[in-house]
């Protein structure tokens, strides 16, 4: 059955907008444990965040304190730095997720280049998986990119649904074979298949329906249905979407 991970980035974009700058912001609105712990009570078996270089939403004590009070998997996204992977090694998360990361991007755009990248990354990922925490790379739906994660000892891959999610009719189909294909492979290769980016309430239908997909990984889309429903009956509805039968 699949799990839903709620990605809580954007309630902190939220909050920066009004208190840009600071390092640790506990006591401003909204507060991300608060809206953790509301996904957690709706449902959510994960909750993800993302810590970037330049701390535009995310901030390290929002990492520390949900490692503290969280009940569920606590997903650390991250980009393959010496600076977040020591963070990462105090905090240390149930699950980290590797991802490539532009200062210019508004949100992550394209899956890790593993292939070509196979030495730094190898390193990497033993130290996680050294300290007891699992390691996820985010990556494409191709071939040779999940072929690379498993040879340097990833325990899963999310694979990247971006395409997929911007597509419309006949090439939105495509771009779903694409993503079962590689499922498919990667289950083969033993890896954990998540996937994750653009997933929303209209196309869970067709991306539900994947073999071998075990968490999705899901933000923008609840939190903006939340500014409606509320963040509990966002995630609850997102919950039965994923398990809903045609």
């Amino acid at each position: 059955m699949l799990k839903l991970g709620v990605n809580i980035d954007h309630v902190a974009t939220v909050r920066q907008a009004r208190y840009p700058g600071l390092l640790d912001a506990h006591n401003c609105e909204p507060d991300v444990l608060a809206a953790a712990l509301v996904c957690e009570r709706a449902g959510a078996e994960c909750i993800t965040v993302h810590l970037r270089s330049d701390r535009r939403h995310i901030q390290d004590a929002d990492v520390f304190r949900l490692r503290e009070r969280l009940d569920v998997r606590l997903n650390l996204e991250m980009g393959n730095t010496p600076e977040i992977l020591e963070i990462a090694l105090r905090v240390r998360p149930d699950e980290v997720c590797l991802v490539p990361e532009g200062r210019r991007e508004v949100t992550t755009e394209g899956g890790l280049a593993v292939v070509g990248n196979e030495e730094e990354l190898r390193e990497t990922v033993a130290r996680l998986r050294g300290a007891g925490i699992r390691v996820s790379l985010f990556v494409e739906p191709e071939e040779g990119q999940l072929d690379a994660s498993a040879a340097i000892g990833a325990d899963m891959v999310e694979l990247h649904t971006g395409a997929f999610a911007n597509a419309q009719g006949a090439a939105q189909l495509e771009h779903l074979e694409r993503i079962e294909r590689a499922s498919v492979h990667a289950f083969q290769a033993g890896l954990k298949v998540n996937a994750g980016h653009g997933i929303n309430y209209s196309n869970i239908r067709l991306i539900r329906k994947v073999p071998h997909l075990s968490d999705l990984n899901i933000g923008h889309s609840i939190v903006s249905r939340a500014v409606f429903v509320g963040l509990e009956a966002a995630v609850r509805e997102m919950i039965f979407m994923m398990s809903a039968m045609e």
